[in-house]
């Protein structure tokens, strides 16, 4: 551990799996896998979602949010990962740590919001069918989403800042992958309980909030289902709702192992993996569980495949 009699160090220092360096070349190799196979599905989501006229309603105007947030989350982290693994050279810049921490938070945490946002659809499609055009309107959908950046830039700011300015006593070894908010507090000296409390309450309003009324849609989306009489119809109706419970899923599982609880009770490679999870693997699982579970994007992907090799 190097100290540095200074305010911040000019550099961080990512250990990554230096305690198991066999573990460094796998991950590399994974990730330099994925990482394409990530952009290209997101990619592929977003322009379907995008030209095809048949997915212009506010199911896949979510999603393509969705796909965008997650080539930005992932971009935010990867590209780093990579060179970090791949070299000697594992450090990141200060200011290269502050831009990571905000934007990687800033996608998180508006992600949370837009699945909330998203389950709320499905729940005005299948409880109020016959209101779903006039509720769901196009302006509403803008309005959610603006609010939804603006909470999770709101956030970020605050969380972020906050940790930012925590003293540091000049240690520039962080056990990580990349900077988290979780390790930073971890990783500081001195008084840190204000700030540990301040990312508890932050977290209930961006992880616990979002997540229960998560529930309470598919509460009443469950009831709703129970209630139709043909099983074809429930069926379908589950259908709509079965990729959006997979994603929320997976990505919540993570989220709230690591960030709903205390930064000093974080095992030592925990957050690596969590990170892994929830920044690498959900955000390239997504398009795949959203194009295998429906038709309709798949119908979309055929015949844009069909146009791209026909103008070729």
């Amino acid at each position: 551990m190097v100290v540095f009699n200074i305010t911040h160090p000019e550099e961080f220092i990512l250990l990554g799996f230096a305690n198991h360096p066999w573990l460094e070349l796998s991950v590399f190799i994974i990730l330099l896998v994925i990482y394409p196979l990530a952009m290209m599905g997101n990619v592929a989501i977003i322009l379907v979602s995008t030209l095809d006229p048949h997915l212009h309603s506010p199911m896949y105007f979510f999603l393509t949010n969705l796909s965008f947030l997650d080539m930005c989350y992932t971009t935010s982290i990867v590209p780093q990962m990579l060179f970090n693994l791949g070299s000697s050279r594992k450090t990141i810049s200060y200011m290269g740590c502050a831009f990571q921490l905000y934007l990687f938070n800033a996608m998180g945490s508006t992600e949370c919001l837009l699945l909330a946002i998203m389950s709320f659809d499905r729940y005005v499609a299948i409880c109020r069918p016959l209101h779903y055009s006039l509720i769901m309107n196009r302006r509403l959908c803008i309005q959610l989403v603006c609010i939804m950046w603006l909470c999770g830039i709101a956030y970020v700011v605050s969380e972020a800042t906050l940790t930012l300015q925590l003293p540091l006593c000049g240690i520039n070894t962080l056990d990580h992958l990349l900077c988290e908010i979780p390790v930073l507090i971890k990783t500081a000296c001195g008084k840190k309980e204000t700030n540990e409390l301040a990312l508890s309450v932050a977290c209930i309003f961006i992880l616990a909030v979002p997540l229960c009324l998560i529930l309470a849609s598919y509460i009443s989306i469950g009831r709703a289902i129970l209630r139709i009489k043909s099983s074809e119809g429930r069926t379908k109706a589950f259908g709509t709702c079965s990729s959006h419970l997979i994603v929320v899923s997976l990505f919540y599982g993570p989220e709230i192992s690591m960030y709903l609880q205390p930064p000093s009770s974080i095992s030592r490679d925990q957050p690596k993996f969590m990170a892994l999870f929830y920044g690498v693997i959900t955000p390239t699982l997504n398009p795949f569980i959203y194009t295998l579970r429906n038709k309709d994007v798949k119908a979309a992907l055929d015949n844009l495949a069909r146009k791209i090799l026909c103008f070729k």
